[in-house]
């Protein structure tokens, strides 16, 4: 079974130095209107796996087909760049940002949207891979346009190498995560996935009793969880679900503060992150109702569930279905969301 933590910070947040995550979609829905890659992803109603956990009614929002990357993403790097490059005005956004780079480290996805963007309006793009990350991954990357460098053998130990390349070669660090003193760019990526909620608000109907979303830094859940908050108030109950080999933002709420995790590389590789995104952590502690950490095992049942619903993706990606694959129980009537937030590995 899941184990699970109350949240003793709802309602108030923990005070901690950073933004509160932002909860008004409509910037960066304009933005994405000018890309003739944006279209909304799809609302999928699971009525067959909905009675084999129990619930009324299950919804998924479907981010496996996201402007062609294959995942949420898509609308995170890419937004914050397009951001800059609208700033300068230049008559021609394709060059806008020329002589521009962008470095990051990456489980894959982030570093995806980072190099499309960056190709997008003239830059050049660095990814950091950790050595554990799929080869399939640092191929896409490449054939986006970036330059690929594996550093270390841990995201943070990748992400250690993508800062001190930023400061030597005075390049632009563009996180997926935050923490004190970085904040700017991180926060434009999360306004970013706010598009993915707005379009999950406008389209599910009746608002869900319950959302389960997954979380490695913590930027979809605390986007999702801002929305949620913004749109149908204190009502649905958001549980946020880790690996328990990386339960950086569950183990951060039980001490009250950032806390560094240690443990073995989770086949949830998008979201073996072992310290969490300080903007995150504020917004979820303020707006998530519960903690939820998995198992590898239920990881992979969740993915195997979603396979046979149609939906073929990762343990990452299914992992807001884990709870519930494993067992959790909820309430008579329970309407449940959830987000598949990427496609399957291609190796």
């Amino acid at each position: 079974m899941p184990q699970m933590l109350e949240n003793p910070w709802r309602g108030t947040g923990m005070a901690l130095d950073a933004p509160w995550p932002l909860a008004d979609a409509s910037g960066a829905g304009a933005l994405l209107a000018r890309c003739p890659a944006h279209a909304a992803t799809p609302l999928v109603e699971l009525p067959a796996l909905a009675a084999r956990f129990g619930v009324a009614r299950l919804v998924v929002k479907d981010e496996r087909g996201r402007m062609g990357l294959g995942s949420f993403k898509a609308l995170g790097a890419a937004h914050a760049i397009a951001r800059e490059a609208a700033a300068t005005r230049a008559a021609d956004l394709r060059r806008a940002l020329a002589g521009r780079v962008y470095v990051t480290a990456s489980a894959g996805n982030h570093g995806l949207s980072v190099a499309a963007g960056a190709r997008l309006f003239g830059a050049r793009a660095v990814i950091y891979l950790a050595e554990d990350v799929p080869a399939g991954f640092a191929r896409r990357l490449a054939a986006k346009g970036a330059e690929v460098v594996r550093a270390g053998r841990s995201y943070e130990a990748s992400m250690a190498a993508a800062a001190a390349a930023a400061e030597a070669q005075g390049w632009t660090l563009l996180s997926d995560s935050s923490w004190p003193g970085y904040a700017e760019l991180p926060l434009r990526v999360m306004e970013g996935y706010l598009q993915l909620a707005a379009e999950t608000v406008a389209g599910i109907g009746r608002p869900p009793s319950h959302v389960f979303v997954q979380a490695g830094v913590g930027g979809l859940a605390a986007a999702l969880a801002a929305q949620v908050r913004r749109a149908w108030g204190e009502a649905p109950q958001i549980a946020v679900v880790e690996p328990e080999a990386a339960p950086a933002l569950t183990e951060s709420i039980r001490a009250g503060r950032i806390a560094e995790t240690a443990g073995p590389a989770s086949s949830m590789g998008r979201l073996d992150c072992k310290t969490p995104s300080v903007i995150a952590l504020k917004g979820l502690s303020r707006d998530a109702d519960l903690f939820v950490t998995v198992s590898e095992a239920e990881g992979q049942a969740a993915a195997a569930l979603a396979a046979e619903a149609g939906l073929p993706t990762t343990p990452s990606g299914a992992a807001g279905l884990a709870p519930l694959a494993a067992g959790m129980v909820l309430p008579p009537g329970a309407e449940v969301l959830a987000v598949i937030s990427e496609g399957p590995e291609d190796g």
